[in-house]
């Protein structure tokens, strides 16, 4: 299911979208708070200019908002039809997992965004690492 390839790959870890190959990331671990946003410019493997144009992360906000309404759908189904919370405990439920996990939804709202608009392409990924062992 998670192979290279594959979307939910390049978004559930955060890599490359074109070549799989490399994090987008300086620092893997969102919950680094001052470096949750630091990206590499582009991709060491394929040259892919993470940042497409100026300000195009601000459409990943309405990502985020999606998939803040999943985690917090997710809460309370858990607190409240799992768990039988009440309604005031299933409420403070949904405010932590989404405290919790907000840098987390950032991260994959980005890579949500950045993969609607790049496609995987193998060719370039195998053109990039021929090119590297022939030197």
């Amino acid at each position: 299911m998670l192979k290279k390839g594959n979307k939910l790959y390049s978004i559930l870890t955060g890599s490359c979208p074109r070549c799989h190959k490399e994090s987008m990331y300086l620092d893997k671990n969102p919950y680094h708070m001052g470096k949750i946003f630091e990206m590499h410019e582009r991709c060491s493997h394929c040259g892919l200019k993470y940042k497409i144009e100026p300000s195009f992360f601000y459409g990943a906000m309405y990502v985020s908002y999606a998939v803040g309404i999943a985690f917090a759908v997710a809460a309370f189904v858990i607190a409240n039809l799992f768990l039988g919370a009440d309604l005031i405990t299933t409420f403070i439920a949904i405010i932590g997992t989404l405290i919790v996990f907000m840098p987390v939804i950032m991260r994959i709202s980005r890579n949500i965004w950045i993969n609607m608009f790049v496609k995987y392409e193998p060719k370039v990924s195998q053109k990039k690492t021929n090119i590297q062992q022939n030197e």
